[in-house]
């Protein structure tokens, strides 16, 4: 029995030696945490301080309630500022969004008085010069009429049809 006791205390020993640094680390962790809420506190404290004299150094504070990443919340756009200069898209209207162009469509117009839909299929008639002369940039609501394009084979030879027509 003598050296079950004495294998007995030697383990007990080497474990003591090895959780002695987990126990110091443990104590000052607890003694940490003390430490830990009275800074939090005087943070706290200093918030709206440090918040006032910021823009003073030039340094940025987080604004309260501001999200961290990831998608933002849903808020309202602000409304554009209108500047000098060429304006893109759309025409603005008097009575807000108006219907599309094009006769018999009903979508509310987005870019040159087309919806998004017929918008696309104006630049591509523009781009492969087959471009209507009735469709026109801002075009009245429901005063075009909508074109039928081709498909497959036959758009095929449209379109050389009208690269033959371009390049003479």
């Amino acid at each position: 029995m003598s050296v079950d006791k004495a294998f007995r205390e030697m383990i007990r020993n080497e474990i003591e030696v090895q959780l002695k640094p987990l126990r110091a680390v443990i104590s000052r962790i607890e003694a940490g945490t003390a430490d830990l809420e009275s800074l939090r506190s005087v943070a706290e404290r200093l918030a709206p301080v440090a918040a006032a004299m910021a823009p003073l150094f030039g340094a940025q504070v987080a604004k309260p309630g501001k999200r961290g990443p990831g998608r933002p919340a849903k808020v309202a756009a602000p409304a554009p500022v209108v500047t000098g200069g060429k304006r893109r898209g759309r025409k603005p209207s008097a009575g807000g969004a108006s219907e599309c162009a094009i006769i018999g469509c009903g979508s509310p117009s987005r870019t040159k008085g087309y919806c998004a839909a017929h918008y696309q299929k104006l630049r591509m008639l523009t781009k492969t010069n087959r471009r209507p002369d009735s469709w026109v940039d801002y075009a009245k609501p429901n005063s075009v009429e909508d074109l039928k394009l081709p498909r497959g084979r036959a758009a095929a030879k449209a379109l050389a049809q009208a690269k033959e027509g371009s390049s003479t």
